[in-house]
């Protein structure tokens, strides 16, 4: 496992060590169940809000409440490794809850990043995060690919076989 994938329970002084190190802390979240480019560009477009990106990554039960039957199709360990070998991020934590009201609150980010399908006022976790004096960004290319749409596609070419 990787040195950039932190436990659940190391959150609050992972937060309170790149504060202390005068770091601003850019998160993001997500499934990242199929790794496609606009999870990338998220990923590079959050990184450009600070020094260090932390990603929150969906746990394998939140995912399936999320998504639905069937997801997630690769299990968290798995997510999370893809992830952390990105370029842009720097820290990798898997959580369980269906929103990163949780991770907000414990890693206290300078900014929360949310992708294109997503305005400042849909984002699940806004309140939180004006409360917390975090801002939040939206970030990453518009919303013209997903992981649902790939997995469709991948279906159809395979009924053709």
């Amino acid at each position: 496992m990787s040195a950039r994938i932190i436990p659940r329970e190391g959150t609050t002084e992972l937060g309170v060590q790149l504060r202390r190190g005068g770091r601003r802390i850019s998160f993001a979240n997500g499934c990242f169940d199929v790794l496609h480019p606009g999870h990338v560009r998220y990923l590079q477009a959050a990184k450009q809000q600070g020094d260090v990106l932390v990603v929150g990554i969906n746990s394998d039960r939140s995912v399936s409440a999320l998504k639905g039957a069937g997801r997630p199709l690769l299990p968290a360990e798995a997510r999370a490794e893809l992830v952390a070998a990105l370029e842009p991020v720097d820290y990798v934590i898997i959580f369980d809850e269906f929103t990163a009201e949780a991770m907000l609150s414990e890693l206290l980010p300078h900014v929360h990043c949310k992708g294109p399908d997503y305005t400042t006022e849909t984002v699940p976790e806004r309140a939180l995060a004006e409360r917390l004096g975090i801002a939040v960004a939206i970030v990453g290319d518009p919303k013209d690919h997903s992981t649902r749409t790939l997995l469709a596609e991948i279906a159809r070419r395979h009924r053709k076989d």
